[in-house]
């Protein structure tokens, strides 16, 4: 049973909250095997903002994740910018909410790096002197102009990364959300991902065990623990909370 640590967000919260990107209310889901992975989840995302989801493994990060474009359903309510979640929805909710998979290997399966980033453009129905145009502008966010007639799997782990993002990327989103990001990257490859993110201009939901990352990065920090959402404030207060920190098996940075 996690330990209740509510921290209040003392500065006003952001404008963007008025209109929210994304929402998520009194969300509810337990696996087949009867095992109660989310226990009442709310969260509230305004636009623009970056909130890092952090937690010990089995805390439910992943499994919030998974729904906030369909891929799992529990009962409750998800809106994306205005939109609620349900089936009829979901085509035109996958085009605004990107999301980028821990291991990249799950998003690249295409002969081609540009394959891979004009997949998405392509089944929109877009005309194909578009999708280039995406697919040029996208490697060129994550810094990779030029890859395009690369082979994906013959990339390093660091730049397969930057690929997944760029898929997303040329579906223009209003939202991105990234699992485990900086995972399996060496320092220099980590350092170029942390730019790239920090250089993007969408609301960003990232969940990770980098606690470096979200001190440098975010300024909202959510923490999780056995399907509950514990506490939700500013990082710079939260990260120097050691009791709630050691509570829920994090570690300052």
């Amino acid at each position: 049973m996690p330990i209740s640590h509510p921290v209040p967000r003392t500065p006003p919260p952001p404008a963007g909250l008025q209109s929210p990107a994304l929402l998520v209310s009194d969300l509810d889901y337990t696996y087949p095997g009867g095992h109660p992975a989310l226990k009442g989840v709310s969260l509230v995302l305004g636009r623009g903002e970056r909130v890092a989801l952090v937690g010990p493994n089995g805390a439910g990060k992943s499994t919030l994740i998974l729904h906030l474009n369909g891929i799992l359903i529990g009962s409750g309510v998800i809106n994306i910018e205005g939109t609620r979640l349900e089936k009829r929805s979901l085509p035109g909710i996958r085009n605004r909410l990107g999301m980028v998979f821990q291991n990249p290997d799950d998003q690249l399966f295409s002969p081609t790096v540009f394959d891979d980033v004009a997949f998405g453009p392509l089944h929109m129905g877009i005309p194909e002197a578009e999708i280039r145009e995406r697919v040029a502008k996208a490697l060129a966010q994550v810094g990779m102009s030029g890859f395009d007639n690369r082979l994906s799997h013959h990339l390093s782990m660091g730049e397969k990364k930057r690929i997944s993002i760029a898929t997303v990327l040329s579906m223009d989103p209003a939202i991105l959300v990234l699992d485990e990001p900086t995972a399996g990257l060496d320092p220099r490859s980590r350092r170029g991902l942390i730019d790239l993110l920090g250089s993007l201009d969408l609301t960003l939901l990232v969940s990770t065990h980098d606690m470096r990352l979200v001190a440098e990065l975010f300024e909202r920090m959510v923490v999780m623990d056995a399907g509950e959402i514990v506490a939700d404030g500013w990082t710079r207060d939260l990260i120097n909370d050691e009791a709630l920190l050691e509570a829920h098996g994090l570690e300052r940075p």
